[in-house]
C-alpha cells in the first residue's frame, strides 16, 4: 500500500505487510525517494526519521545517472549506432536519420516527443525482428510483441504468448537486447526460472547470458534518465 506526503520532495511512503522495520532508499531509475515502513507502523515517526536522513538522501541522489535530454546536440546510442540529435529549420515533422545524425525539425517544442516516438518505433521493430528469430529457433509462436516503459522490468512474456519489452532497449548494447529477447522468448517453454529455463535462455542467446544480466545491472538505471531534464 502506497501513501501520499511526506516532507521530503518526490517521497513515496509505503507500507508492507512483510516490513519488520522502516527502511528508506532512493530508486536508481527515477530518482525517487521511497520509505517503507510496517502496515500498522505510526507515520509520523517515520517522517520524522526520514526527514533527519536529509543529508543521506541528498548524497544518494548525488550519485544518480545524468539526465540526458532529448535535445539537439545529444548523442544517443541506437542498436549500437552512434546518432547525435541535429536540429534543422523547416516544417517537417519526419525524423530523418541520416549518416550519424538524426536530424529534427519541425517546432522546437515538441522535439523530445517527437525523438521519444522514433526510438519507439525502432524499438519495437527491432525487438519484434529478434522474437521471431529466436521463437522460430524455439518452436513457439508469440502472440504479440509491445513496448513500453517500465521501470524495474526489461521484458515480460505473459501465459497468452504476448510478449512486452522496455522500449530503452534500443538504447543498451546489442548483446543486452538480444540476451533479453531470449530470455523473454525462452518463457514461452518454461514459465519459471529453473535450470531447464536458463539452459534453454543460453542455447537461443548462443552464448552466457551472465555478462549482459551483468551490464543491465550495473548501467540498466541509465538508460531511463535518457530523454529526461531532470
Amino acid at each position: 500500500m502506497s501513501d501520499a506526503g511526506g516532507g521530503i520532495a518526490g517521497l513515496e511512503i509505503v507500507r508492507h505487510a512483510r516490513a519488520r522495520r522502516c527502511t528508506l532508499s532512493v530508486d536508481p531509475a527515477s530518482g525517487r525517494a521511497r520509505l517503507v515502513l510496517p502496515r500498522r507502523a505510526p507515520l509520523q515517526p517515520a517522517l520524522a526519521w526520514a526527514q533527519g536522513k536529509a543529508e543521506w538522501l541528498a548524497a544518494q541522489r548525488a550519485k544518480l545517472p545524468v539526465a540526458r535530454p532529448f535535445a539537439p546536440g545529444t548523442v544517443l546510442t541506437v542498436a549500437d549506432r552512434a546518432l547525435t540529435i541535429v536540429r534543422e529549420e523547416g516544417p517537417r515533422r519526419a525524423l530523418l536519420c541520416v549518416g550519424d545524425e538524426l536530424r529534427v525539425a519541425g517546432p522546437e517544442e515538441t522535439i523530445a516527443r517527437r525523438v521519444e516516438a522514433w526510438l519507439r518505433r525502432a524499438a519495437l521493430d527491432r525487438l519484434t525482428e529478434e522474437t521471431a528469430e529466436y521463437a522460430a529457433r524455439a518452436g513457439v509462436t508469440v502472440a504479440k510483441v509491445a513496448v513500453g516503459d517500465p521501470l524495474r522490468r526489461w521484458g515480460s512474456c505473459a501465459a497468452t504468448g504476448v510478449i512486452r519489452y522496455s522500449w530503452r532497449l534500443i538504447l543498451a548494447p546489442g548483446c543486452v537486447r538480444r540476451a533479453t529477447v531470449a530470455h523473454e522468448v525462452a518463457h514461452r517453454v518454461h514459465m519459471n526460472h529453473g535450470p531447464a529455463f536458463h539452459a534453454l535462455v543460453a542455447e537461443l542467446y548462443g552464448a552466457d547470458p551472465a555478462p549482459s544480466r551483468a551490464w543491465l545491472r550495473a548501467h540498466g538505471a541509465g538508460l531511463h534518465w535518457i530523454g529526461r531534464t531532470s
